[in-house]
């Protein structure tokens, strides 16, 4: 059983299902479904549709360079049925998943740390940005608030100085 991945969206497309157009060169396009023919037909890159892996491999929110990848590859020699040659390959096919797991696992969440350190920072200069609007009672208070706040100051001093020359 040969599972291919949708030229499109990138997901499996397992046999009997989708449709395949193929080009006058023999190029075989492989669709999952039809919303995925309909986009290659319209010509539209896959790289900017949000929906599909290519966009999220561009985007950096897909782990793209790692050696667990490398295993994917097609192969395009012929093997010799050997037993135990197989059964050492289904159980490294079993290790490399969980190895690929733990790594998208800890990409994810340094992804998602980097980006809450990012929106604490955004949210601190709007807070310093329309601190006016703010209530006498609704002031920050706390030492870590202030700190926030003075280094948002800074952070807003220095954009108008560039601003300036």
């Amino acid at each position: 059983v040969k599972i291919e991945p949708c030229y499109v969206c990138g997901s499996p497309c397992y046999p009997g299902h989708g449709t395949m157009f193929v080009r006058n060169d023999a190029k075989c396009f492989r669709f999952c479904r039809s919303k995925c023919s309909k986009n290659f037909k319209m010509k539209r890159n896959p790289r900017k549709l949000k929906w599909t892996k290519a966009f999220r491999k561009a985007a950096g929110k897909e782990m793209t360079v790692d050696s667990t990848l490398a295993f994917e590859k097609r192969r395009h020699v012929p093997v010799v049925y050997d037993r135990d040659l197989f059964q050492a390959t289904v159980a490294g096919m079993k290790r490399i998943a969980e190895v690929k797991a733990r790594r998208e696992r800890a990409f994810y969440k340094a992804r998602i740390a980097a980006a809450k350190e990012g929106n604490l920072t955004n949210d601190s200069l709007e807070v310093t940005r329309s601190g006016h609007l703010l209530t006498p009672g609704m002031q920050p208070v706390s030492e870590e608030t202030k700190k926030a706040l003075s280094a948002s100051q800074l952070v807003l001093a220095a954009r108008a100085e560039r601003k300036r020359e």
